[in-house]
């Protein structure tokens, strides 16, 4: 009889806790934040680099991630964008790292670079101005360049995807 008065004083007080939470919550909420934002412009890249595709697959990227991590859609414009960009590739490289027993390349690394504004829209100071870089690691193909070349697009689109990301999170901090 004991036992079962504790028992169900445990489960009672276990159930207490669980509907009550920790407590904890958010002081500046997402929801919040998400009504000042609801399309985004992202222009092509001015691109210094000497890939000629890195513009599109960036701008690609970005957009893909903008709508996956914070639901914003392509704005028809830059004037009817809530949220506005101007970006600029640095730097594209891509730099052996790692070589196999026969003194061949076997793992290569992209680097990119790029610098990146966001605007508000009806503002002419940024929101955030910044440089953000990143780097994937992609395996080398000696025998069929066409592969090689695969890997590395991929590379490019996994450091776009880091690149946006990392935007987003700055963005997001300077509030």
């Amino acid at each position: 009889m004991l036992t079962m008065k504790r028992n169900r004083a445990l489960l009672y007080a276990l159930m207490l806790i669980t509907l009550t939470g920790c407590g904890y919550h958010l002081t500046n909420a997402q929801a919040d934040r998400k009504q000042s934002y609801r399309n985004v412009w992202i222009p092509f890249f001015s691109n210094e680099s000497i890939s000629p595709t890195a513009q599109t697959v960036l701008r690609r990227a970005f957009y893909d991630e903008f709508h996956a991590l914070r639901g914003l859609n392509p704005a028809e414009s830059q004037e009817t964008a809530d949220l506005a960009m101007k970006a600029k590739i640095l730097s594209y490289s891509s730099t052996a790292v790692a070589y196999n027993p026969k003194d061949e390349v076997s793992e290569y690394k992209l680097n990119l670079n790029v610098e990146l504004e966001a605007y508000k829209k009806g503002q002419l100071l940024p929101v955030w101005r910044g440089r953000l870089q990143s780097s994937r690691q992609y395996p080398a193909n000696n025998i069929n360049i066409a592969l090689q070349r695969n890997a590395e697009e991929q590379a490019l689109d996994g450091a776009a995807r880091i690149l946006a990301h990392k935007f987003l999170t700055a963005i997001e901090e300077s509030y």
